[in-house]
Formats: structure tokens, C-alpha cells, sequence
């Protein structure tokens, strides 16, 4: 599991996890999956039945609006758990003053707006600079892609989402075009964890035709006194 904590006001934290193969299949219908979900955090998550689309719900409640078709949710609520599941698609958290938000960006979502939409929601709850970590996902060297899809998403984050793949390809660069839609939407404070799901640490659809998910997750939480920003 990859672990980030996060300043998100005073007083705040935003907890963020990425998980991995070892933390089991996140996957919406995967058996036992809701013991899963509470092996890596223990409250009341809302997942996603993800369609590829911009819609973003706000989540008022702990657990609240699972199971809406969305690919992405938003949330000043603390203890309210914000999930999107995965397996080669790009898993992303955004953090602000007291707002978090969970985003699930694959291509066709990247093309559709979903990143700006999820920004656009976040900007609405909290004043301030919105940070973005993008979590494990396909890298270009395993995303041989066609141009006219390819076309789609260079329009919306750029041309640098434009790769190669090893064997010389054209690519979807899945990360250098979260950054570029992102960057358009005026978020300039961006980290990626670096993880690329082809390796076998993590499920991926196109590498190995894997039917498991991770997730990236995100909740808020009141920062314990003294602990570091």
C-alpha cells in the first residue's frame, strides 16, 4: 500500500491510500470485498459504479451515494471515505482546505472532462490551492493506442499525452495527460507516485488481462495535536 498524509486546513489531514495486489481485489463485486475495504481503512466508504463519464456526487454523509454511476465524488465531511477502483486506469485525490475528492481518470474520462469537473467541485467547497497525487497506472510503454483516440485526449491535456511505447508504438502517456488536464484546470501542485500497474505488484487489464482492482482512497480526518504538517 502506498500512503500519503496531507495537510488540508487547519487543524486537518487528508488521508490518502493506494492500494496494491497484496492488499486484495477492490474490485465493486469481488467476494468479500467489503471485509477488504475494512482492512485497509475501518469506516464507511463510498464506491463508484464507474462508467467512463464527468459526473462527480458530493458525498454528505459517511458511506453516502455508493454504488452511483459516477467517476468521481467529492467531500468536506470528515470520517466519509472516497474510493475508485482501478486496474490500469489512473486512480487520483485531490486535496484542499477541508475538501477532498476521489477521481477515477481513464481515457475516455480525461476526453469527457472529468478531471476539470472534479476540480470545478472541489473549487466550489474550499478557498485556495488544490494539490493532486495521482496514484498507480498504465505507462506508456504498455498503452499502445490508437491516433484517433489518442486525438481525443491530446485535445483536452496536450500534446505531451503523447507517448511511445517500448516497442516504438504510438501511446497514451496516461500520466503526462492527467497532469495536462489538470494543469488546464489551474492545479500546478501535482505528485505522481510513480507506480506503473504493468508491473506484477499490481492488477492490470492490459498487461495481463487481470479482473482484480486496487483502489485510491482518500478521507479527512481532525489532525491529531503536534502532528507534523
Amino acid at each position: 500500500m502506498i500512503e500519503r498524509d496531507l495537510p488540508a486546513g487547519p487543524g486537518t489531514v487528508a488521508r490518502v491510500r493506494f492500494t496494491d495486489r497484496t492488499d486484495g481485489n477492490l474490485h465493486i463485486d469481488a467476494p468479500g470485498v467489503e471485509a477488504t475495504r475494512r482492512r485497509i481503512v475501518d469506516l464507511p466508504w463510498t464506491w463508484l459504479r464507474q462508467v467512463h463519464g464527468a459526473t462527480v456526487v458530493e458525498v454528505e454523509s459517511p458511506g453516502a451515494r455508493s454504488g452511483l454511476e459516477a467517476d468521481g465524488a467529492v467531500t468536506t465531511v470528515r470520517g466519509a471515505v472516497l474510493a475508485v477502483q482501478t486496474a490500469d486506469c489512473a486512480p487520483v485525490v485531490l486535496v484542499a482546505d477541508g475538501c477532498v475528492a476521489a477521481v477515477h481518470a481513464g481515457w475516455r474520462g480525461i476526453a469527457s472532462g472529468i478531471l476539470g469537473a472534479a476540480v470545478e467541485e472541489v473549487r466550489r467547497r474550499a478557498d485556495g490551492p488544490i494539490r493532486a497525487v495521482l496514484g498507480p497506472c498504465i505507462h506508456p510503454a504498455g498503452y499502445e493506442f490508437g491516433p484517433t483516440e489518442l486525438d481525443e485526449v491530446v485535445a483536452v491535456a496536450g500534446p505531451a499525452a503523447r507517448g511511445v511505447t517500448r516497442e516504438g508504438a504510438p501511446a497514451l502517456d496516461l500520466p503526462a495527460a492527467v497532469e495536462g488536464a489538470l494543469r488546464a484546470s489551474a492545479v500546478t501542485s501535482f505528485e505522481h507516485t510513480g507506480h506503473d500497474t504493468c508491473d506484477v505488484g499490481f492488477h492490470s487489464h492490459r498487461a495481463r488481462g487481470d479482473t482484480g482492482r486496487q483502489s485510491g482512497v482518500v478521507w479527512l480526518e481532525d489532525r491529531p495535536a503536534g502532528e507534523r504538517r
